[in-house]
């Protein structure tokens, strides 16, 4: 895109750089795929090369265009001729760059695994033209900086997701087909109408046009529809109280389909929570911030709680995914750079070890040939390697140092704190979110060692046959698995890197100039 102009009604009167295509390619390719997918669904291999050749060519995007973010700032495409307001623009910042980045990777590893779970039946279905839809649908979200355009591909991941889940047919898939996509039927319908009113109000939906305008709006008005905002993208989210569909529907399809469910689509809810309330309506959100900070604090304690509660293997996941997500909502909670930095490093970190989670449980489960814990057991003796990949992701999951989940945790805490405890003017939101991300830590922790123990420690049922060590086609999937658990020891390891980019993401959403500046409309700001 030629920003170079000041008028934002003006033409864009120069051809869109080559290197600016970059913005649009991982779509293009997810879709083309998808499309590829289903004239090849007949034949027996091809669909999973093509599947991993498109998901390679993303990926490699991808890698180009955070590099070229980290040392340029935001970039911006915009579709047509017209320049934003009119013309609908792909906007990128760090955070949306390193989401879209992992969700391509954790796609590919998904693709491996499930392919040691695939059959003959199975192999002419439309399974992996799904996955590149949803993948396509997961990018758009995080790169568009339109709102309409958001809605747009949170159907598209609706439509892949809902073709996901009820694949196989089974009674226990059809109920969690309803449960899943009646619930975010209704949280689409109510960000539609949250967009028919934000267009009434301002006349725009482009994200950069809405931080230009929003402040001379009715504050009444625009708080309202961030509160309906908030409500579409925390159902979307599974925050409490909206959270009952996703233990509920998750544990229903095969384990890397959970995966894909627990790594992608509840992030997509969380980024939209902090790109839609943070950086385009910071107002609103301030207004919204006591109800933001209940809602935080309610999903980290009684999450957990229910984890320890279950004791089916993946229900349980379920609930240890929503306590991920009311640590994203802290940092909402807490505008400043550390809890904005640490809701973003989080969400890398959730893409990463809730994938994993589910992939480990898809081997217990593969192993055991059951999905309760209560007839679980003795597995540490039939394969130590799944109980350590297991015990890993749940040590992550809980915050504990040296993994990749302790990092954003440390930056929530150091945000609550300030806010809380060491602030001139000490606020109860503060003080209690730092004590609901301790509780949630120890009691993720209880919850996720109390699995643990179940599946591999304590004695094996009577009844119960193990199948593990794996064949050849289960080692497939432990391999895939091990490639999710190292990428959090290592990035755990070595924080550096992500904590210096989680605190760029976060200035960039806290002082949107510069992803404003990169769709031309920097001039017209008031």
């Amino acid at each position: 895109m030629d920003a170079s102009t000041t008028l934002p009604m003006a033409m864009i009167d120069t051809a869109t750089a080559l290197a600016d295509w970059v913005l649009v390619l991982p779509i293009v390719l997810c879709l083309i795929g998808a499309a590829a997918e289903l004239v090849l669904r007949r034949t027996r291999v091809m669909p999973l090369i093509v599947a991993v050749v498109v998901t390679l060519a993303v990926i490699a995007c991808e890698i180009g265009l955070l590099v070229r973010v980290a040392a340029e700032g935001p970039l911006s495409m915009t579709m047509g001729k017209w320049l934003p307001p009119f013309g609908i623009s792909l906007t990128v910042d760090l955070f949306s760059a390193a989401f879209a980045l992992a969700a391509a990777i954790v796609t590919l590893i998904v693709l491996i695994y499930a392919e040691a779970d695939r059959t003959k039946s199975g192999a002419r279905d439309d399974f992996h033209a799904m996955v590149l839809l949803l993948l396509a649908g997961v990018t758009g979200a995080f790169l568009t900086g339109d709102l309409f355009n958001l809605y747009v591909w949170f159907e598209v991941m609706l439509i892949a997701s809902f073709g996901l889940i009820v694949g196989g047919n089974r009674p226990l898939q059809l109920d969690g087909a309803v449960k899943y996509g009646f619930l975010n039927f209704l949280a689409t319908t109510f960000f539609l109408m949250a967009l028919g009113l934000l267009y009434g109000l301002l006349g725009t939906l482009n994200m950069a046009d809405i931080m230009r305008v929003a402040p001379l709006a009715h504050p009444g008005a625009m708080a309202g529809v961030a509160a309906l905002l908030l409500l579409a993208f925390g159902m979307k989210a599974a925050a409490f109280p909206v959270n009952a569909w996703l233990p509920a529907s998750y544990h229903t399809p095969p384990a890397a389909v959970s995966a894909l469910f627990a790594g992608l689509l509840t992030k997509v809810g969380a980024y939209a929570m902090l790109r839609a309330l943070v950086a385009v309506l910071p107002g609103s959100r301030d207004l919204l911030e006591p109800a933001l900070a209940l809602i935080a604090i309610a999903t980290l304690l009684i999450a957990p709680l229910g984890a320890i509660a279950e004791t089916s293997l993946r229900r349980a996941m379920g609930f240890i995914v929503i306590g991920g997500i009311g640590a994203i909502m802290a940092g909402l909670a807490m505008p400043s750079s550390d809890g904005i930095a640490g809701s973003g490093l989080y969400i890398l970190h959730a893409i990463f070890t809730m994938s994993g989670l589910y992939l480990a449980a898809g081997l217990v489960e593969k192993g055991t040939g059951a999905s309760d814990t209560l007839q679980m057991g003795g597995l540490y003796a039939a394969s130590a390697p799944i109980s350590i990949l297991f015990l890993v992701l749940i040590l992550a999951a809980a915050g504990v140092p040296p993994f990749l989940g302790f990092w954003p945790k440390l930056l929530l805490l150091q945000a609550s704190l300030a806010e809380g405890v060491t602030s001139s003017a000490p606020s109860w939101v503060g003080l209690t979110l730092t004590l609901s991300l301790l509780v949630n830590a120890v009691l993720t922790l209880i919850a996720g060692t109390r699995l643990w123990a179940h599946v591999f420690w304590r004695s094996a049922p009577v009844a119960m046959t193990v199948t593990v060590p794996p064949s050849r086609g289960d080692r497939l999937g432990v391999a895939a698995t091990s490639f999710l658990v190292l990428a959090v020891v290592l990035a755990g390891l070595w924080p550096a890197p992500l904590m210096e980019g989680a605190s760029a993401g976060a200035a960039d959403i806290l002082d949107p100039a510069r992803f404003v500046a990169a769709t031309g409309l920097a001039e017209a700001m008031p």
